[in-house]
């Protein structure tokens, strides 16, 4: 199963894509940051879901995972970033991907046993499980780590179904 992970932001979007193997161990497959370089908040959108579908077309993803929006004492920017996650779940709707969402917290829990652990502490828990070096900034390794919180989720869904 091929897992797509998405960090939201209205000028970086992060984005990683795990595969779970047949063996239950996952697989980094790759990870990045779309890079939004518009002024307009209509133009930003636009790119986004360009950027977005070409990542989607390369990828194929079987699932994804979001992370909820993070509310900030910056109005301006909660604002743009909620407009780019309407942009982000409606092309996983209009490709037909089950989407899951998750908070930070939950993420941060999922992946390293801290909710409330830092940036840091999140890149190396994704550095040594997914045996992967990471570049670009921490919205690449925040996107990984939700994909990761997306695997564990889903396979234990699976497991209590069974």
């Amino acid at each position: 199963m091929k897992i797509l992970g998405i960090d939201p932001g209205s000028a970086l979007m992060g984005y990683g894509v795990i595969k779970e193997n047949t063996d239950g161990s996952l697989s980094e497959q790759a990870h990045g940051v779309l890079v939004i370089k518009a002024k307009t908040i209509p133009d930003k959108l636009n790119l986004l879901a360009h950027d977005l579908r070409e990542l989607l077309k390369k990828h194929q993803p079987d699932i994804a995972g979001v992370e909820t929006l993070f509310f900030s004492k910056n109005k301006k920017t909660a604002f743009e970033v909620a407009h780019a996650r309407g942009v982000i779940l409606l092309l996983l709707l209009e490709h037909n991907i089950p989407i899951y969402e998750y908070t930070p917290g939950q993420i941060k829990s999922a992946v390293t046993g801290y909710g409330n652990a830092d940036k840091e502490m999140v890149a190396k828990m994704v550095r040594h499980l997914l045996s992967v070096k990471l570049k670009g900034d921490d919205n690449a390794s925040d996107a990984l780590a939700v994909a990761i919180t997306t695997a564990h989720h889903t396979r234990l869904a699976r497991k209590s179904s069974n």
